[in-house]
């Protein structure tokens, strides 16, 4: 467990002027072209009114390490519930996580029997690690992509098989650290105060036809220390159905610094 804090402690290291008068009218009654930031944060709050299947994963690196969790499931943002499994980097038993009504229910946490549900409060939950959301919240990850800053438009691709536009901004240090634990934070305060800006983290997020937001991606790299976290969406506006832990079956949970809890 001594490696995946490595990254905390090494973050602190650091055409047309011949137009004829016929085109310069149509040109002047043209829509102009959307603002890069409303297309994201329209798309943003457009997902954030339905559902989707979350498929995500986190990768990070320092010291030669190298790390990944995947993070899936389904979740309806509308109702702000939604089921997710996160297995870590290093063989251990996955942890499914069921968010509902204000609080995270988690099985497969240390300590705590395989058929029991360790109950936490969402509202109090706490990132702990570069570009992770506390209890792997995905409303988390949307909240920091509707904030990215300097966005512009990086053409079009194809993801899950359909036609997106890319677009591609930064995160300020606010919406970085939002939620963060007060020593990360303080780590990575430090470490902007000496390089004198904002730390280097970009967001990417891709847009359909439909404008619905279909992937978005984290990254920063500060040379040694690299984190990043893509999450794709799919099987948008279908019914999720999430099985909220019997009560019988629950018991109250700590909120303590762990990878897998982010």
């Amino acid at each position: 467990m001594r490696r995946p804090f490595v990254l905390a402690a090494a973050v602190a290291l650091l055409c047309a002027g011949c137009a004829t008068a016929d085109a310069e009218d149509k040109s002047a009654s043209a829509s102009p072209a959307p603002d890069p930031g409303s297309v994201v944060r329209a798309a943003v709050a457009g997902t954030r009114a339905g559902t989707a299947r979350i498929d995500e994963t986190i990768e990070l690196g320092a010291a030669g390490d190298e790390y990944r969790f995947g993070i899936a499931g389904g979740f309806d943002f509308g109702a702000d519930r939604g089921h997710l499994t996160v297995d870590p980097p290093w063989g251990a038993a996955s942890t499914d996580e069921v968010f509902t009504d204000g609080k995270v229910f988690a099985r497969g946490s240390a300590g705590i029997a395989a058929s029991t549900w360790a109950s936490v409060s969402r509202e109090k939950a706490e990132a702990h690690y570069l570009l992770r959301a506390p209890l792997n919240d995905p409303q988390h990850v949307m909240r920091q992509v509707a904030a990215m800053r300097q966005v512009s438009d990086e053409g079009s691709e194809t993801v899950h098989g359909v036609r997106a536009r890319h677009y591609r901004g930064t995160l300020d240090h606010r919406t970085l650290t939002l939620r963060m634990a007060a020593d990360v934070r303080k780590q990575l305060g430090d470490a902007r105060q000496r390089l004198g800006a904002d730390l280097p983290v970009f967001a990417d997020a891709w847009v359909d036809a439909r404008g619905r937001l279909v992937k978005t991606r984290l990254a920063v790299n500060l040379g040694g220390v690299e984190a990043t976290a893509t999450m794709n969406l799919t099987d948008l506006g279908k019914p999720v159905r999430v099985t909220v832990p019997d009560p019988a079956d629950t018991v109250p949970g700590e909120l303590v610094k762990s990878p897998v809890a982010g």
